[in-house]
């Protein structure tokens, strides 16, 4: 599913100029560059901390406003560099915007600053392109290594349990073990949103709000994917729906197509093609999801009384 990829490009957190967390020493965002290493002035993502430097006058629990005011980080405290050597060669290594080269430099910032906090942004990021290119397997890896820096990333939890989730097939010897994962996985994120997202300073709430909600529909959206594959209908339909009720203003279309073969399959066949209806709505036809959804519609239709040609029923949830 391509939803997570949002995580950059929807939800775009437009921040006013020196709103951010600074410290004395200048950051990405003061320079004009975000933690990818694209030009982004006054711009951050949620979950997308602005690394600041650190100084041996400075305590972590406190910042500096451009008016010299000291406050608290908002949510977890930003990544900090120890050091102005560390905090250039971050700056040199973010600004790859290609994957492998990305994670080669993130390979080698960490070699040598083995204990810098600013390891995990890199892999973070090259995450996120790896995922933009489709490559599933380098995003499950790239965020094996997030969540091996910081056990609680609710981004990098989310991400991995999707891939994990949609790679694992019915005929794997250790689908159960997969499944399990990534549940686990994706139920921490849901508690861990609302403690471990990175906010910068002067984010709106609005935008804070909506991030988290749509990451909190993605983590219910994988619990009810890997349900439905294990045939656990009725907890299926549970976590399916709460995917769509936690961000109502833009439901997945998938996850809606698959809410109606849940239903479709607990026999509920009249709240089945209500759903279905309303994924055919979101949907085009001679598409990956809008074909299954008008096939589901007429299936549901003649099991209803209506006029549709009958379809074959979907025997799994569609694929991404």
């Amino acid at each position: 599913m391509k939803r997570a990829a949002v995580f950059l490009g929807v939800v775009i957190l437009a921040i006013g100029a020196g709103a951010g967390a600074q410290t004395t020493k200048q950051t990405p965002a003061a320079s004009g560059q975000s933690a990818s290493g694209q030009s982004a002035p006054g711009q951050s993502a949620p979950g997308q901390s602005t690394p600041t430097q650190s100084t041996p006058a400075q305590g972590a629990a406190q910042t500096t406003t451009p008016g010299g005011t000291s406050v608290a980080p908002l949510g977890k405290r930003p990544p900090q560099a120890k050091t102005q050597p560390e905090f250039d060669a971050y700056k040199a290594a973010a600004a790859s915007t290609d994957p492998a080269t990305l994670e080669k430099a993130a390979d080698d910032f960490a070699t040598k600053f083995p204990d810098s906090e600013l390891r995990n942004l890199l892999y973070k990021n090259a995450m996120r392109l790896y995922q933009n290119a489709n490559n599933t397997e380098k995003t499950e890896a790239m965020g094996r290594k997030v969540l091996g820096f910081d056990a609680d990333d609710p981004e990098a939890l989310v991400i991995v349990a999707e891939v994990v989730a949609e790679r694992t097939r019915e005929t794997d010897i250790d689908k159960d073990q997969k499944f399990s994962e990534a549940t686990a996985m994706a139920q921490k994120a849901t508690q861990t949103i609302d403690t471990d997202v990175q906010v910068p300073q002067g984010t709106p709430q609005d935008k804070i709000d909506a991030y988290k909600s749509m990451m909190r529909s993605q983590a219910y959206s994988i619990i009810g994917t890997i349900d439905f594959k294990k045939e656990n209908y009725p907890s299926a339909e549970q976590n399916l729906q709460k995917s769509i009720d936690v961000y109502p203003s833009d439901p997945d279309k998938v996850v809606v197509l698959r809410l109606a073969l849940t239903l479709d399959k607990e026999q509920k066949y009249p709240e089945a093609l209500k759903v279905a209806n309303r994924a055919v709505e979101m949907t085009q036809d001679n598409t990956p999801i809008g074909t299954p959804a008008r096939h589901e519609r007429d299936r549901l239709q003649q099991l209803t009384g209506g006029a549709a040609p009958a379809a074959a029923p979907s025997q799994t949830p569609p694929q991404n």
